[in-house]
């Protein structure tokens, strides 16, 4: 019996927390809210634990303060006749409208909040279940709060108000700043949230509507309700504020009615700021279920900017123009001019002047960096005759060659690269441009030289002994001329017909020093006599057989007794060199003969003996 009455109990709970789990329950947020009249509401409402279909009806009313508890009907997903004649209207111009997030979830949206819709609001849910069980309504408070959100345009304290107002055409790489003013005045405790946007493409319509709705909007940068700073996400705009290009500030106002500044810097203009600028200001609430909800936003328009590129005002020539000829050691001057470029862009230029050289390629000169330091990348224009690269005056850079040589020769190119806004200058440069070459040609006196390379008379060529190979020149010109002479050295290879330039052994210059390079001997130069140059290999060994020859170049001087190549060379015959043994060498072929022999015939005479004693002790073992 007892057992009895424990199982009805047990099924009686069972169908109970059916019953419970099944009962049907509307949700609302919790109140009080509070909402800004004139800005948008928005109610979510959602049923659970219903049967029927999955798609439910919702119905709203309102309870407005003061009407002693008699509700209005607003809108219903089911009867397009449900609204009073409040709202009549407003549901049919879609300004009070029901939009479904799911089949048991929908919002009620009031685009333009008015004083009267403060009241109660209450979401009911018609049944269509079999049974009457649970929650069919739910609701919740919502107070209307006067506008009081305040945004205007205001000049920075560092720029006139032409700056910061209107439209502007601005040369690339000048800095911007823009301020705006926002106040509010609340019983309730609200935030304010700050954010700087750009609508490319110039021109405020679309954008200049609160809520800030427009064609190509980008946020810049923005201080958020809870006062952090919040560059815009993805763009550009957050790889600049890292690098300090982009910033915002707060400061106060001297009163509560000026309310409080916002700036925006923007550190060097980009072709891409160009734009419609404006300030958006959000008020923000935090609601009793614990999140942040925007109740009004305000958008003031701050002006339109136009970013002149550097490209299009760049300007690079050079003077003199066209060619240049001059006689070898004369000085040499050539002016950048750059042009085009705003002060106020605080550019950073980088110059480089450039030769052109045969097939095309290009030797960099000299480089005059924005920091005021010339690198030289023709090391040899220094040691030449000296030169220098100075920044003479604004927009003109001149290279000085005091002695141009021939090798000077070439066509000269000036190379600008603009960067703006850093210093020093990272990155791409924001414009790069070059000018039209300038043919510079340098007059010589006319020069012929030829060489004739041979073996200096002695014995034979030995191995360990010294031998000497002379190189006579013959040079015609006219004034002071001089010879720098050059060894090389080429294996023999056999079937070459025409032998390759060669290993350096060896340079005696036209001032008389000379550079050994290592061969595994003894190497030295000298001159003999005024038309002769020597080249002596010390205990030469057999890695010094080969094919020698001089090169000669003649050097003259120019009419400040610098000494300069004139350009003139010539190539000598070449020397085959072959190395004989030693009589002491030859010594040793008649003892490695005799050596040999002996060994042989004692291997001989061993292996006869042995052979002929093995046989004896076979006989003698068959016979036992």
């Amino acid at each position: 019996m007892a057992a009895s009455r424990e199982a009805m109990l047990s099924y009686v709970l069972l169908l109970w927390a059916a019953a419970v789990c099944v009962c049907r329950e509307v949700f609302l947020p919790p109140g009080p809210l509070y909402r800004v009249a004139g800005f948008p509401l928005s109610l979510p409402c959602s049923v659970s634990g219903y049967e029927g279909s999955r798609t439910q009806d919702f119905e709203w009313f309102l309870y407005r303060t003061g009407s002693g508890g008699h509700p209005i009907g607003v809108i219903s997903t089911r009867d397009r006749g449900f609204p009073y004649a409040p709202f009549l209207e407003r549901v049919k111009e879609g300004e009070v409208r029901v939009e479904r997030d799911s089949g048991d979830a929908v919002r009620l949206v009031i685009q333009r909040l008015r004083a009267e819709d403060q009241g109660t609001w209450e979401c009911y849910t018609p049944s269509t279940d079999s049974r009457y069980l649970g929650n069919y309504s739910a609701k919740v408070p919502v107070r209307v709060i006067p506008d009081s959100l305040k945004v205007n345009h205001t000049p920075t304290p560092q720029a006139p108000p032409s700056r910061s107002l209107g439209s502007q055409s601005l040369p690339e790489g000048v800095g911007l700043e823009l301020t705006c003013a926002a106040s509010v005045k609340s019983e309730q405790h609200t935030h304010l949230s700050v954010t700087f946007v750009v609508q490319g493409g110039g021109g405020a319509r679309g954008v200049a509507r609160e809520g800030g709705s427009g064609h190509d909007v980008r946020d810049i940068i923005s201080i958020g309700r809870d006062l952090g700073v919040y560059p815009g996400r993805g763009g550009v705009y957050e790889r600049r504020y890292a690098e300090g290009g982009v910033s915002v500030e707060k400061r106060r106002g001297q009163s509560e009615e000026e309310g409080d500044f916002y700036s925006l810097r923007i550190e060097s203009l980009q072709p891409s700021d160009s734009g419609t600028y404006f300030c958006k200001v959000s008020q923000w609430i935090h609601d009793p279920e614990g999140s942040w909800e925007r109740i009004a936003q305000r958008t003031v328009g701050l002006g339109n900017v136009v970013v002149q590129p550097i490209t299009d005002s760049l300007s690079v020539s050079v003077s003199p123009q066209g060619e240049v000829s001059l006689p070898a050691g004369s000085p040499l001057s050539l002016s950048c001019e750059v042009g085009g470029l705003s002060p106020a862009s605080r550019p950073s230029v980088l110059v480089q002047w450039l030769r052109g050289l045969s097939g095309g390629a290009e030797l960099a000169v000299a480089r005059l960096g924005p920091d005021g330091v010339v690198t030289w990348g023709d090391g040899d224009v220094v040691r030449r005759g000296g030169a220098s690269l100075e920044k003479e005056a604004e927009g003109r850079y001149t290279l000085r060659f005091y002695s141009a040589h021939p090798a000077d020769s070439g066509v000269y190119r000036c190379a600008v690269s603009v960067y703006t806004g850093q210093a020093p200058p990272t990155g791409t440069p924001a414009a790069s441009q070059r000018s039209r070459g300038v043919n510079v040609s340098l007059r010589t006196k006319a020069v012929t030289v030829t060489a004739q390379a041979g073996l200096a008379p002695g014995p034979p060529l030995n191995r360990g002994h010294t031998f000497s190979l002379l190189c006579n020149i013959s040079i015609a010109t006219t004034g002071p001329a001089q010879a720098e002479v050059k060894w090389l050295v080429m294996p023999v290879r056999e079937g070459e017909e025409e032998p390759g330039e060669g290993r350096l052994l060896a340079v005696l210059r036209h001032d008389g020093t000379s550079r050994l390079y290592s061969n595994g001997s003894d190497v030295s130069v000298d001159r003999p006599a005024p038309s002769s140059y020597r080249l002596r290999i010390h205990r030469a060994g057999q890695e010094d057989q080969g094919l020698y020859r001089c090169k000669v170049e003649v050097w003259g001087m120019d009419q400040h007794g610098g000494w300069f190549n004139t350009g003139a060379r010539s190539h000598s015959n070449t020397v085959r060199v072959y190395m004989y043994s030693l009589a002491s060498d030859l010594l040793f072929i008649p003892i490695i003969v005799g050596v040999a022999t002996a060994v042989f015939v004692g291997v001989v005479i061993v292996a006869s003996v042995t052979c002929c004693f093995m046989n004896r002790l076979a006989r003698k073992g068959s016979r036992k």
